[in-house]
C-alpha cells in the first residue's frame, strides 16, 4: 500500500488462514494505495506454488502502508514479520490492524523510510514491496538493501508497480511477471553466482 493519488480505498479482508475473512483498515486519504484484494491473491497464489507454505517464514513488508501484504503472510503461517511505513497516518492505521487481529508478537514496526534501513541484522525469507507508483523506488531500494545484506540467495523478492512499469535490478533475475487489475506483480531472486 503506498503513496499515490486516487480512489479511497476499500474493504480489505485477510484471504487465507487463521485470520481468513477478518477485515483490515486502510489509512484516511490519498497518502497510501491499498493493494487490492484480487492482486493480494494473485501474489499469494505465485508465491504458494513457489515455496509451498508460509509456515516459520520471516517477513518484510516494506512501504507497508495497513500492512496487508505482511500480515495476510502471517495469517498463513509465517512466524515473523518486520513493517516498515513513514507516513504517519498508515503507521497508526498498521499498528491498529495488528492489534486487531492480536499480532504484536510477531511484528516489528519500524516507523521510518525504506531508504533509511540499515545493515540486515537478519534476512527475512519474502520481501514485500509496494512502493509509491511510478518512482522506480522498489528497484533502488531492492539494490540498497541486497548491499546491505538483507536478500539471502533463497529470499522471495515481490515488488508491486503500475501496470506499465518494469523493473531491473543488477544482480536480479525475474522469476515472473503477472498483471492484476491496475498493478503489475514482480517475483525475484538474486541472480546465480
Amino acid at each position: 500500500m503506498k503513496t499515490a493519488k486516487g480512489g479511497k480505498p476499500g474493504g480489505m479482508r485477510i484471504i487465507a488462514g487463521e485470520w481468513r475473512g477478518r477485515k483490515l483498515t486502510a489509512p484516511v486519504g490519498d497518502a497510501t494505495r491499498p493493494t487490492a484484494d484480487r492482486t493480494r491473491e494473485t501474489l499469494f497464489s505465485m508465491l504458494v506454488s513457489r515455496i509451498g507454505t508460509f509456515e516459520g517464514l520471516k517477513i518484510a513488508d516494506l512501504f507497508a502502508g495497513s500492512g496487508a501484504l505482511g500480515l495476510e503472510a502471517l495469517s498463513r503461517g509465517a512466524a515473523h514479520a518486520l513493517f516498515v511505513e513513514q507516513d504517519a497516518a498508515a503507521i497508526r492505521t498498521l499498528r491498529a490492524n495488528i492489534a486487531e487481529l492480536g499480532a504484536k508478537d510477531r511484528c516489528d514496526v519500524r516507523a521510518s523510510s525504506v531508504m533509511g534501513l540499515g545493515p540486515a541484522r537478519s534476512q527475512p525469507d519474502i520481501v514485500f514491496m509496494d512502493p509509491p507508483y511510478g518512482t522506480g523506488a522498489g528497484s533502488v531500494a531492492l539494490d540498497k538493501l541486497n548491499r546491505l545484506g538483507w536478500i539471502s540467495p533463497a529470499a522471495w523478492i515481490s515488488i508491486e508497480t503500475a501496470r506499465d512499469e518494469e523493473i531491473a535490478v543488477k544482480g536480479f533475475d525475474i522469476d515472473a511477471v503477472r498483471d492484476s487489475g491496475k498493478a503489475r506483480i514482480h517475483l525475484l531472486r538474486l541472480a546465480a553466482a
